[in-house]
């Protein structure tokens, strides 16, 4: 199945959102183009900004400055019936005495679309989706997976320009949430749509957007593809929120480099011992043999063990992702060595 609509940009030019005199921007400065056919995540925690700015791209919300183009048009004041987009949000919003049929094709009814071109739409979408069996049936009858994709399909058989995700997982457990991503990724490959993704978790950031923005206090904090943003961290805030362990940030003390020193913890190893030894190189660089620490927590994942230690050195707390079968104890004293070839300096 491929949409037959029009695929469409999505651009933002200094779009800003102030909700009362006097208080500070909920979205400041926004400026960004999606690209036609793009998944776009919008990640970062609660009260970011990243929600509102969806709200305001499917006019939900009004600017306050700046301004907002679906396809080369201006839609910063347009009402949402007139932007050609359609929005999954976390709470499904099904209509609870229609079938699943009914829900789906509720919205083209309303667009007086022919009767056979919404069947048409509905079953092609159904048998994309999985729910072919279960047009029949209301939404009490279907399990929160279910009901997430009969949202998605709802969204699929009005063939917009731009779909708009708003956090569709966050009610589902954890499995379910995994085939969900899934789904929605290889829904993304089949259908070639503009998607705009808004997650506050950076797992699903990170496996299925082709490029994220992660906003902080209302601003753009990097936009990049997943990797680039995993390696190469814009700031202190990106290191700290995009990984799980978040990058180990050292304090300029530590390695005595005048400059705050990121390391993932993937490229941290644990060897036993008491003392370290720095040695400064030429190019000021550091090869470091060992920072002395203390075991403050073991964390067995079955293929990897995550380790947390605090640094004798100013007490600094230092993550570990080792192999599972390492012999590592609470308050046991170690090493920790980072590889300084991946690392990252920050000036900040």
């Amino acid at each position: 199945m491929a949409i037959t609509g029009e695929k469409a940009g999505v651009s933002f030019r200094h779009v800003e959102k102030v909700y009362a005199a006097g208080q500070m921007p909920a979205v400041d400065d926004f400026t960004l183009d999606v690209a036609p056919g793009e998944f776009l995540v919008l990640v970062g925690p609660s009260g970011c900004g990243k929600s509102t700015t969806l709200r305001m791209v499917a006019g939900l919300e009004l600017p306050t400055g700046g301004s907002i183009s679906i396809g080369g048009r201006d839609v910063t004041n347009l009402p949402p019936k007139d932007r050609d987009i359609a929005m999954v949000f976390q709470n499904y919003a099904l209509y609870p005495h229609m079938t699943v049929r009914e829900n789906m094709s509720f919205a083209l009814k309303l667009r007086h679309v022919p009767k056979d071109e919404i069947a048409r739409r509905v079953d092609e979408t159904a048998e994309t989706l999985g729910l072919t069996a279960y047009l029949d049936r209301l939404p009490k009858a279907l399990s929160g997976g279910q009901r997430q994709r009969v949202a998605l399909g709802r969204a699929i058989v009005r063939e917009p320009a731009v779909f708009l995700f708003d956090e569709p997982l966050s009610n589902l457990d954890a499995k379910m949430r995994v085939e969900m991503r899934a789904e929605i990724v290889r829904l993304h490959h089949r259908l070639g749509a503009t998607m705009i993704y808004v997650t506050h978790d950076q797992v699903e950031a990170m496996t299925m957007g082709e490029r994220i923005v992660v906003m902080s206090g209302g601003k753009i904090q990097q936009a990049a593809a997943p990797l680039e943003v995993y390696n190469h961290p814009a700031n202190r805030f990106v290191a700290s929120f995009i990984g799980t362990p978040p990058m180990n940030l050292l304090p300029p003390g530590i390695l005595d480099l005048g400059r705050t020193v990121g390391v993932r913890p993937e490229h941290v190893k644990v060897e036993k011992g008491e003392w370290g030894d720095l040695k400064a190189l030429r190019d000021g660089t550091v090869a470091v043999k060992g920072l002395p620490a203390t075991v403050d927590l073991v964390e067995p994942l079955g293929a990897e063990t995550i380790v947390h230690a605090v640094l004798d050195q100013r007490k600094t707390p230092m993550i570990a992702r080792v192999p599972g079968d390492a012999s590592v104890r609470h308050g046991e004293r170690v090493l920790m060595v980072p590889d300084m070839e991946t690392a990252v300096y920050f000036k900040d």
